[in-house]
């Protein structure tokens, strides 16, 4: 490919991606809310994730546009952090589409992240993507109008995919590290009741699977980017434990959880939901995955 554009590829997730894609693409261009800079291959351009600018020429004649683009949700929902969380997400989608639409040629194809979210807490129905049933909720409804957004923006030459990702486990961010801390002091135990599915990918396979997208062109739509397995996270933390050789790790109970989720301003529904997805839709393509099984995924990374 000659060029790759990353809006919002400045975070974990967009990191992931550029260092994939940075020794078999020619450019990789990173939309970013920081300085404009550029290092061997790869250049940071600056927007605003609002607006259109100069920024929207690199798109014309660009092989892939990805777009991360959207606050964390690593944070507490009050009025104002649920305004930045949607905002971010729908502005951002909204002026890319604006900005495709001005291409002489616009990308061949568009991935837009999502969230395995969107579909409703399930203990036992595993999520794909044709029968997955949909949630409800302020993080449903934000994955919902995201989704929105993406698929009504009129790129009749382009791809549309939407990235329905769970938790990425990786070694430099995501949600690895603050487990690994907590098994680290004792707290290595199941959270809540334990029986909450989670549906985890190896970076690795994360920036796989989305290089397989660019390459089957008969993908389009939603796609669940998750492992095969969702574990319970009775059974991650306890293989966390063993991958870090902790012997045992005290549990933290909903009511603690509510506490600590306070003092460090997050919300428990990232750890109490359980995302219950399976990727029918890569592997029904023929995508097979490096590390299926979370324990050798887990050793990898540790």
């Amino acid at each position: 490919m000659k060029k790759i554009v990353i809006a919002g590829g400045s975070g974990f997730l967009g990191n992931v991606i550029a260092q994939h894609f940075k020794s078999t693409a020619e450019k990789i261009i990173i939309l970013t809310r920081g300085k404009n800079k550029a290092k061997h291959n790869v250049q940071w351009i600056h927007w605003d994730a609002r607006n259109l600018g100069d920024w929207k020429n690199e798109l014309n004649q660009a092989d892939v546009l990805i777009n991360m683009t959207g606050k964390s949700v690593d944070c507490r929902y009050n009025q104002k952090n649920k305004d930045l969380i949607l905002n971010s997400r729908l502005e951002s989608t909204h002026v890319l589409g604006k900005a495709m639409k001005a291409c002489h040629t616009p990308p061949r194809i568009w991935l837009n992240s999502s969230t395995g979210t969107i579909y409703k807490h399930s203990l036992d129905k595993e999520m794909n993507e044709t029968h997955g049933e949909i949630g409800n909720g302020f993080s449903v409804y934000v994955a919902r109008s995201w989704e929105e957004v993406f698929f009504s923006q009129k790129t009749p030459n382009t791809r549309k995919v939407a990235l329905r990702t769970s938790i990425v486990l990786g070694k430099k961010g995501g949600a690895l590290h603050p487990l690994i801390n907590l098994a680290r002091i004792g707290f290595g135990g199941k959270q809540g009741s334990g029986n909450q599915k989670i549906s985890w990918i190896h970076e690795y396979d994360f920036v796989r699977s989305i290089d397989f997208i660019i390459n089957t062109s008969s993908i389009v739509g939603a796609v669940n980017i998750v492992s095969p397995k969702p574990s319970t996270n009775t059974n991650f933390m306890k293989t966390l434990r063993h991958t870090m050789k902790i012997p045992f790790g005290i549990s933290l109970p909903k009511p603690v959880l509510e506490i600590g989720a306070k003092i460090i301003n997050t919300e428990t529904e990232l750890i109490l939901k359980s995302r219950n997805l399976i990727p029918a839709r890569l592997e029904e393509n023929g995508f097979k995955f490096e590390y299926p099984d979370l324990l050798k995924a887990l050793k990898n990374l540790i």
